[in-house]
């Protein structure tokens, strides 16, 4: 709670907890002014707290679902979560096998330790959690449990959600309203009625209509000229860029050409110089 609270500092947010029959009889004496705070009442159940600020609701919310602590496996207490036990070597000495052989758990001595052979699930998310798988983890020193504070609810201009709305990003609700506008154009559509979603899809198939049609017949417009020029000679707009490619990659070729030719007579060159008699003889 200390860490929670230090942390909220930074975000000017303050965290208040309180007795739940404190909270109600506070809340009820500000309806009266505040008739919207009435909404917040049925959420007063259970460990129940505050968190107050006037800042980003959602960077809040991060903050307090980062600072959570480990916790073993007491036992008698509701598991927070499921708990698997890897197939590890547990390193401890093949006399406590009864443990294991408790909780029904595949295992072998492999270099004078217990290895578990496959992963096992021993507790179950709203499970209590037993003595024996409460042993267990702690010889493995496994704290498989994280404790924090869990948003809730939130109360934010009169209105009250789940905080789960909070994790939904910008990303998220363009990509719900563009899957919302395509399946509004495509019954619109299939129904034949124009809606906004619709008409630029109506618009494109109409256009592609008439072009058929000028394309099949004597009959033309601006807009099908060029299909119908494109069509009639094709190479026509192929050809200059190819020409123009070609022609780059001859005179380059030319160039190398030319360069090897250089370089051989220079080779050559060096190699029909005579040597020059220095005036020894070969026992001088």
């Amino acid at each position: 709670m200390q860490k929670i609270r230090l942390a909220l500092r930074g975000a000017n947010a303050t965290l208040l907890m309180g007795k739940n029959t404190m909270i109600r009889k506070a809340l009820r004496g500000q309806i009266q002014t505040r008739p919207q705070l009435e909404a917040i009442l049925p959420h007063i159940r259970g460990n129940v707290g505050f968190i107050f600020t006037k800042g980003d609701i959602g960077a809040v919310k991060k903050l307090v679902d980062d600072n959570k602590v480990e916790a073993a496996a007491r036992a008698g207490a509701v598991a927070p979560s499921d708990v698997v036990i890897p197939a590890i070597n547990t390193g401890l000495e093949p006399t406590k096998t009864s443990f294991f052989q408790a909780l029904q758990i595949a295992t072998r001595i492999t270099k004078g330790t217990i290895e578990i052979i496959n992963d096992v699930k021993i507790i179950t998310l709203g499970n209590k959690v037993g003595p024996s798988e409460s042993a267990l983890l702690q010889m493995l020193n496994i704290r498989p449990f994280q404790y924090g504070l869990i948003p809730r609810q939130v109360y934010d201009a009169g209105s009250v959600y789940e905080a789960s709305v909070l994790e939904i990003s910008n990303e998220d609700i363009l990509e719900k309203f563009s899957e919302g506008v395509k399946n509004v154009a495509a019954v619109s559509l299939a129904v034949s009625y124009p809606t906004l979603a619709s008409v630029p899809h109506s618009l494109v198939n109409g256009y592609k209509n008439v072009l058929a049609i000028a394309l099949g017949t004597n009959f033309t417009f601006k807009q099908a000229d060029k299909v119908k020029a494109y069509l009639a000679n094709p190479t026509a707009f192929a050809a200059p860029k190819a020409d123009k490619g070609k022609k780059e990659e001859k005179k380059e070729e030319k160039k190398e050409e030319k360069k090897k030719e250089e370089k051989k007579e220079k080779k050559e060159e060096k190699t029909e110089e005579p040597d020059e008699d220095m005036g020894f003889g070969l026992f001088d």
